[in-house]
């Protein structure tokens, strides 16, 4: 490592206070982070811890709507008892991940491979920050990018509880990252279906699969559709067209356990 200045606000404003400073970077779980500076492929001057501010490892729920506070753990949300969404983040990494890793540090830092992504798009989600409220249709902006400005903290993620959803993922088995996942919602507004780990554009909605689900909710409803693979990654783990028969293979899944 190298040498650098850590601070740790104890409220909202004392953070964005501090992440004004020049290379200033906020800290979450750290879990991408740290070993990105162990590397040398990033180098704060500044780490601005998010633990310890008062509510933003908070879950609850009024008047119809979760509340998730940015800095809560993976395990805590797994705890929480929300369904698909907390079955997810009980099968992200292992202990020790899931014990440091926060939903606002996985969401801002967009791994075109992490679970949360595919959750908050499905969901219909509102991302909120310390300034804004930022739909999920218009906060994921292509790998390893979202519509965060400089400085600006995610503070909480809020959604109503979908009346079913599932999580399928077919994952590397060294990282537990999502080789393809697959998470399916069903709204009052209707069915929305978020894929993540397959894409070259990072988490994405498959709109088709959405059409076929509105008009028949069963896995059935997917037979006659299929998923091209232009677009998709392609490495040593998975070509483009296995990845894309993933994404069909793992929403009728996803479906069929709804």
């Amino acid at each position: 490592m190298y040498d650098f200045e850590f601070v740790k606000p104890s409220t909202v404003d004392e953070a964005v206070a501090a992440l004004s400073s020049e290379d200033a970077q906020a800290l979450g779980g750290g879990q991408t982070l740290i070993p990105t500076m162990k590397q040398r492929l990033a180098s704060p001057t500044k780490l601005v811890s998010l633990l310890g501010i008062a509510g933003l490892a908070d879950v609850s729920e009024a008047d119809g709507v979760v509340t998730i506070g940015g800095a809560t753990t993976h395990a805590e949300v797994a705890a929480a008892g929300l369904g698909a969404i907390s079955t997810l983040a009980g099968n992200i990494g292992d202990p020790s991940v899931r014990n440091r890793g926060t939903i606002g540090g996985s969401l801002a830092n967009n791994d075109p491979s992490a679970d949360y992504p595919a959750a908050v798009l499905a969901l219909g989600a509102t991302i909120v920050t310390n300034t804004r409220e930022i739909a999920a249709d218009d906060f994921f902006d292509g790998m390893f990018t979202t519509a965060l400005e400089d400085g600006e903290i995610i503070t909480a993620v809020r959604f109503t509880p979908p009346t079913a959803a599932c999580y399928q993922k077919f994952e590397q088995p060294a990282s537990r990252f999502a080789l393809t996942g697959v998470f399916v919602a069903k709204t009052a507004d209707g069915v929305r279906v978020a894929v993540t780990g397959a894409s070259e554009e990072g988490v994405h909605r498959w709109a088709a699969s959405e059409d076929a689900l509105n008009t028949n909710f069963s896995a059935d409803a997917l037979d006659g559709l299929s998923v091209a693979a232009d677009g998709m990654i392609a490495d040593l783990h998975g070509s483009a067209a296995y990845r894309a028969n993933l994404v069909k293979v793992l929403t009728q899944r996803a479906v069929a356990d709804c």
